[in-house]
């Protein structure tokens, strides 16, 4: 062998070393790309994409899932009910109790049933990008549809668990007894617990696309905490208000002013504020970007 090739090598050799390297390095790329968490824009992106999928769907579709979604949050009132009806009245009982909330939710949320509370951030973000009157109208369609379908069926379940035997005496009454924790406070109190809710389900939205496989624990989470923390959500806390108004305890018009009007206001002010404004002006700048490339 030459002193040359002692020197530098065989040529064929080094080729194979270089393209050996770079497809190391683009695995090792990979790999980190794979690992690494999605930033805000991406984020922004996936949840825009899905609030425009969801504005583009039909009224009927629309109103099947929310009404679907509704008779399922009856299980944030259920589960908790019969836990509290087998529990014994130990201040241990009440964290557990308000695990049970998070099922309705569970089901709900990997089920792709329409929430209301959802929509204060999935449709708000193509509102925010688009910024016109036609988006505006379709989130407005949207919500319209969506809420008038749950809380038809939130009314629907309450009635149904207020006037059957389906379950025992004893889990009736605990029934009776969570449900009047929605009503206990003046308005403006509601409001508050209310636009803490709003703000921790729109929070939740948020980071579920970047959850994976841990979003049922995301979900168990973030709305254990609401139910621990007495805050006030309009599709939950409308089975537990309605099954009032079912058993005669209140009228509809206390659940109206007691319950509805304060704890729409606040969902929507925490949800729409708080998580989708926020959140949005964090990645505005590097939208603008993008379209101004793009022009």
């Amino acid at each position: 062998m030459s002193q040359e090739s002692r020197t530098h090598g065989d040529p064929d050799d080094q080729g194979e070393a270089k393209t050996h390297g770079a497809h190391t390095r683009e695995k090792d790329n990979a790999q980190v790309e794979k690992a690494h968490r999605p930033d805000a824009l991406i984020l922004h992106e996936i949840i825009r994409r899905e609030g425009e999928e969801e504005m583009r769907r039909t009224w009927l579709a629309l109103s099947l899932s929310g009404f679907a979604a509704g008779l399922t949050m009856g299980f944030s009132l259920i589960v908790p009910g019969v836990l509290k009806g087998h529990l014994p009245h130990a201040p241990w009982a009440e964290l557990v109790t308000s695990a049970g909330y998070s099922i309705g939710f569970l089901i709900v949320v990997l089920g792709r049933q329409q929430l209301f509370t959802e929509n204060t951030v999935t449709p708000i973000l193509p509102l925010l990008t688009e910024r016109t009157f036609g988006a505006l109208l379709r989130v407005v369609r949207l919500w319209g549809i969506v809420l008038v379908a749950n809380i038809l069926a939130t009314i629907a379940i309450a009635s149904v668990l207020a006037h059957t035997d389906a379950f025992k005496p004893e889990v009736r009454e605990a029934f009776a007894e969570i449900s009047r924790h929605t009503i206990e406070d003046p308005f403006w109190t509601t409001v508050i617990k209310a636009v803490f809710a709003g703000w921790l389900i729109a929070l939740m939205v948020w980071i579920l696309p970047a959850s994976g496989s841990a979003a049922p624990f995301i979900i168990i989470l973030m709305t254990w905490l609401v139910s621990m923390c007495g805050l006030a959500h309009i599709v939950a806390g409308s089975v537990d208000a309605y099954y009032l108004v079912a058993i005669g305890e209140i009228d509809f018009s206390r659940y109206l002013t007691g319950f509805f009007v304060p704890t729409l206001l606040g969902n929507i002010v925490g949800g729409v504020t708080l998580v989708s404004v926020l959140n949005f002006g964090q990645v505005a700048p590097e939208i603008e970007d993008h379209n101004r490339v793009g022009a």
